[in-house]
């Protein structure tokens, strides 16, 4: 008896056949089985009945508390037709003003005394001798910043090294520093004071107030453009293809030619396109390495700033307004280039 009663409290109602047929047997434990079963009768039913409503009626009432407070958060959320016109307006207007005005305003200074007197200041030697060199410069630096940015992605995103923070680093430093500090470090080093720079000079090689001063002051503010593009990618990319391209076989070259490249081939030629213009437009650092030597270190803004200065308004604008158009030809090439491979392009934007 005293050991059905302590199997009964120990386990009182997880061995429902054995209590039962204890209580069957014995009953003295029907009572207590029946209370274990049945703890308290219709008062738990109605305590159960009243716990339930109660707590009905605090979900009610916290739904309609929430419920005012979420529909408030998507009203402020969503964006007003008077908030969303007037965003729109200002963006509008500070493109007009900053952007579409001086447009304008090139154009129609330029155009002033009519397109045949235009396209005959272009004719004047300076102006011709300015675009030559222009042209020379980008042909030269770009492609070169265009080899240097692809070895310096594909060493910092295929290989694992210390120093690869500082590394990344030092490729923006032309974003941070100014181009005419630029310009002046290259003057100290390769001017004709320094001993490198006697030398070179010496032996009829000089580099400040001659062209290969103002490629390397070119290539200096446009080296970021080419490898901060590629970076991006070719992380996203990854290693697989390269390794299985090796495993297969393949040579380093036919790697890069075949693999490699094709799958940059589209942010390559971005970065390509942003490096173009700014070295077409680039004044501060070429200002400062090569002497607005005229008709022979002067590039076209360097140029126009000339003409300007000299009131010869005619000339400085028909010329500014041919720099404004390579270099809204180079943006409309940005454009296609952005609409027609945006997926590729996707990963710059991510990093």
């Amino acid at each position: 008896m005293r050991r059905g009663v302590e199997i009964d409290q120990h386990n009182p109602c997880g061995g429902k056949h054995h209590c039962q047929g204890d209580a069957e047997r014995r009953p003295g434990l029907r009572q207590q089985v029946g209370r274990h079963q049945h703890p308290a009768g219709p008062a738990a039913n109605d305590q159960d009945r009243v716990a339930g409503t109660k707590q009905g009626r605090d979900r009610e009432l916290l739904t309609a508390t929430a419920l005012p407070v979420m529909a408030g958060r998507r009203r402020r959320a969503e964006e007003t037709p008077v908030a969303r016109w007037t965003m729109i307006g200002l963006a509008v207007i500070g493109l007009a003003i900053l952007v579409g005005a001086p447009l304008i305003a090139v154009f129609a200074e330029a155009l002033k005394q009519g397109v045949q007197t235009a396209i005959a200041s272009l004719g004047n030697r300076d102006a011709l001798e300015a675009i030559k060199l222009t042209l020379i410069i980008a042909a030269i630096s770009v492609p070169l910043n265009a080899a240097f940015g692809i070895a310096a992605a594909w060493f910092i995103t295929k290989f694992d090294f210390r120093g690869k923070a500082f590394l990344i680093t030092l490729i923006d430093l032309p974003f941070s520093v100014s181009p005419v500090v630029a310009g002046l470090c290259i003057v100290l080093m390769f001017g004709t004071n320094s001993l490198l720079g006697g030398w070179l000079v010496g032996n009829g090689y000089p580099i400040v107030f001659a062209l290969p001063g103002i490629v390397l002051a070119t290539m200096f503010v446009t080296f970021p453009f080419v490898a901060r593009e590629l970076i991006p990618v070719m992380i996203e990319q990854g290693r697989a293809e390269e390794e299985a391209a090796l495993t297969l076989g393949a040579s380093g070259w036919r790697m890069f030619w075949t693999v490699t490249l094709p799958n940059i081939r589209w942010a390559l030629l971005y970065g390509v396109l942003l490096c173009n213009a700014r070295a077409m437009g680039e004044f501060g650092a070429v200002a400062v390495v090569s002497g607005k030597i005229r008709g022979q270190t002067a590039t076209m803004p360097i140029t126009i700033e000339m003409f300007y200065n000299e009131y010869l308004s005619v000339a400085a604008f028909s010329l500014a307004a041919v720099l404004t158009l390579l270099a809204l030809v180079t943006l409309l090439l940005k454009t296609a280039l952005e609409l027609r491979h945006a997926d590729q392009l996707a990963a710059t934007h991510r990093h």
